[in-house]
């Protein structure tokens, strides 16, 4: 339900009711989004004039000025990840500028500064409650982090630093997209589809018949042409499954190297993104942009955080090596000689897998019809947190494929919502997946604005008559932006600044998300998303024990790809040498050698696509999934203590989590909302344990 009449008919200027996405054009941004900076810059500099060093005087008249952009510029940058076109990217482009340059006027204002200050000095300051002193306190750093005591030619240069950073970091993202959607793979040949699941098959014929909309001979799932290209629901399957090592190497070749060269050459973006970073290090006085990032941060310091590499790449070394033995001893045994490529790797991987646990992932897929395992997502959500989620159709979407709901309290209050959207679409939705806010809680004159979020997958999407039969993986990923849904829905902060996942170090925000992935090996909750799509009949029990007994299935190699990641990151930004001889690829290549026990290919670029540190929010951050990691398995480990079949306890310890981690938000610091909840800190056994790394979870 949204408003039916906006201020000059544009979708972008509506002040209340959810966005009406299905309304908003690519025409409607500039003109939108000029009139909200125009009124915003006003507004400021009335409320320049009128601050005094009150939490009313300051920080609650600043919250006026978020709505407009909330409404209108929110929905602008959702639409630019999920409905991508060259219209929408013009538009985008064109008031970008205008919108950094607003982010800057008001976090460097100096009368803002000044009062905020003041009111951290004030006698107001000790009857506030703990959620305002963090937003407070954060305002401050925030300030400082963008230039706030900066003057002159440093002030115009960290602010030109800024324009080009989030210009960069478009044209970065552009330039995946569209390598991705570049590239394709046509098959032909009955014989290289030998093997394939019959989801593979759907999916690549379907992909062929898109790409060849005038062909007179429709491609079809069991003859053929298949089309491959690089996104997640069909890169991946045909790595596993493909039995033609040429086709695997072209297909990895093209995704190693995704955006590395001609018009979509990410490479050069690299260099420039590093050395701005680093310079804008320079003038806010850190020594380099790690530590820029880290002071927002839970870890102290990088030292803290390569200590945490070093401890979990000697906890998983042995077992990759040993995964890697595995795989080349089943390789050999069915008479395959020759080295081991690295796209060779999956295929053997799921070759293994299957003759050691005896199952498919084909097998599972049609137990796990999307909209079962949405059911079963809602019911363990009901019994953890005691809250009820009810669909709602007549709402305006983006597009048809998308669903809205609405979310209840146990007394029937309405407390949340959100839009899903479930399916990949290559042709103009960026891969991966994420949580992003649509709308905040907030409390304001006219009541409590109730939050919205956007869940955004990739999976599988329908094809014909069969539904979306999800692969185990797409299940928990949609398990882990749920989490992090929870935590933007189910906060109880009235405070903007600090409701749902604002004002949390960002190195914790992967806490709930990584949590919730634990319940897809619990027993009842697994059965309880499952339900064969043309029987109805429960994931057999056979399979389940197969399920639960594959989940370490290389956690060692896994445990090393993600530290990997990080270690780069944190390499780039910390100590690399932008004018020394290394290429950042090299660096790559030199840091896979402490974490790869089979060597990178020479030619890989894939820094070249990792969104996380350029185009994301994760520069000098990625560590953060490890080290939420620790958190969040310590966190599971409370209901483990409860007892996992003692319906009792574990509701309570789902309330009291719900209470402290999903409730509480930035309003304190990650590790005290921990303590809350845990009754101490955390211990990063039960990751070890999980992983198979360590002591054997009681699941």
């Amino acid at each position: 339900m949204v408003d039916s009449v906006f201020p000059d008919n544009n979708p972008l200027l509506a002040t209340t009711g959810l966005p009406d996405f299905a309304a908003i054009r690519a025409e409607h941004i500039v003109p939108a989004i000029k009139q909200i900076i125009e009124n915003a810059t006003k507004r400021l500099s009335e409320i320049e004039q009128q601050l005094t060093a009150t939490w009313d005087g300051s920080l609650g008249r600043l919250e006026q000025l978020d709505p407009p952009f909330e409404y209108g510029w929110k929905p602008v940058g959702h639409l630019f990840g999920v409905l991508n076109s060259d219209e929408l990217r013009t538009a985008y482009e064109t008031v970008l500028p205008e919108v950094v340059q607003f982010g800057l006027r008001a976090s460097q204002s100096e009368p803002i500064y000044r009062t905020i200050k003041l009111l951290r000095e004030s006698a107001e300051w000790k009857t506030l409650t703990e959620a305002q002193q963090r937003i407070i306190v954060d305002r401050i750093k925030g300030a400082e982090l963008s230039g706030i005591g900066l003057v002159g030619a440093d002030r115009e240069r960290f602010n030109a630093i800024e324009q080009e950073l989030s210009q960069l970091s478009t044209e970065f993202s552009n330039h995946v997209l569209d390598a991705t959607k570049a590239f394709s793979l046509d098959i032909t040949q009955t014989t290289d589809a030998q093997g394939w699941p019959a989801t593979l098959r759907n999916l690549a014929s379907k992909s062929w018949n898109t790409a060849h909309p005038a062909a007179t001979n429709k491609a079809t799932a069991a003859d053929g042409p298949w089309r491959m290209t690089l996104e997640p629901p069909l890169f991946g399957p045909f790595m596993e499954h493909c039995r033609n090592s040429v086709l695997r190497e072209q297909l990895y070749r093209a995704y190693v190297t995704r955006a590395s060269s001609g018009d979509m050459n990410n490479d050069p973006l690299i260099s420039r993104f590093l050395a701005l970073r680093q310079e804008k290090a320079h003038l806010l006085g850190y020594q380099n942009f790690a530590e820029v990032s880290l002071a927002k941060k839970m870890a102290p310091d990088v030292a803290t955080i390569r200590m945490m590499f070093a401890d979990l790449r000697t906890a998983a070394w042995d077992a990759a090596v040993k995964d890697l033995e595995d795989i080349k001893g089943l390789r050999s045994s069915r008479g395959e000689s020759g080295p081991l490529n690295v796209w060779d790797v999956a295929y053997w991987a799921e070759r293994l897998r299957e003759e050691r646990y005896a199952y498919t992932d084909d097998e599972l897929r049609p137990y796990f019809p999307f909209e079962k395992v949405l059911d079963g997502l809602f019911l363990l959500l009901g019994r953890l947190f005691n809250i009820e989620i009810r669909q709602q159709k007549d709402v305006s979407v983006w597009h048809p494929d998308v669903r809205f709901y609405r979310v209840h309290d146990a007394d029937g209050a309405l407390i949340a919502s959100f839009y899903l959207d479930p399916y990949s679409r290559p042709e103009n939705k960026r891969g991966g997946a994420w949580m992003d806010d649509c709308l905040g809680r907030r409390k304001s004159s006219t009541g409590v604005q109730l939050p919205v979020a956007h869940l955004v997958c990739n999976q599988t999407p329908p094809h014909g008559d069969t539904p979306s039969l999800m692969s185990f993986r797409e299940v928990e990923t949609l398990f882990h932006e749920m989490g992090h849904g929870l935590q933007h829905m189910l906060t109880k902060v009235d405070f903007a600044d600090a409701a749902g996942i604002n004002g949390i170090e960002w190195d914790a925000v992967e806490l709930p998300s990584q949590f919730m992935e634990n319940w897809c090996y619990h027993r009842p909750t697994l059965l309880g998303l499952t339900g064969h799509y043309q029987t109805g009949e429960p994931l057999p029990e056979s399979l389940f024990e197969k399920v639960r007994a594959a989940r370490n299935f290389r956690a060692g190699s896994m445990t090393l790809r993600q530290l990997l990641f990080g270690m780069t990151d944190i390499a780039l930004h910390c100590d690399f040498d932008l004018n020394g001889s290394e290429t950042v690829h090299e660096l790559n290549r030199r840091l896979s050698q402490q974490t790869s026990v089979l060597p990178m290919l020479p030619e890989d670029r894939s820094l070249c696509s990792f969104q996380h540190i350029f185009s994301g929010g994760y520069a000098a951050g990625y560590y953060s999934y490890k080290w939420a990691e620790i958190l969040s398995a310590d966190a599971f480990s409370a209901f483990e203590e409860a007892g996992l079949d003692n319906v009792a306890a574990i509701q309570e310890t789902g309330r009291r989590f719900r209470d402290t981690v999903l409730a509480l938000g930035g309003s304190r610091h990650p590790m005290d909302v921990f303590r809350t909840f845990r009754g101490r800190e955390p211990q990063v056994d039960a990751l070890l344990r999980h992983t198979g790394l360590g002591p054997k979870p009681a699941l």
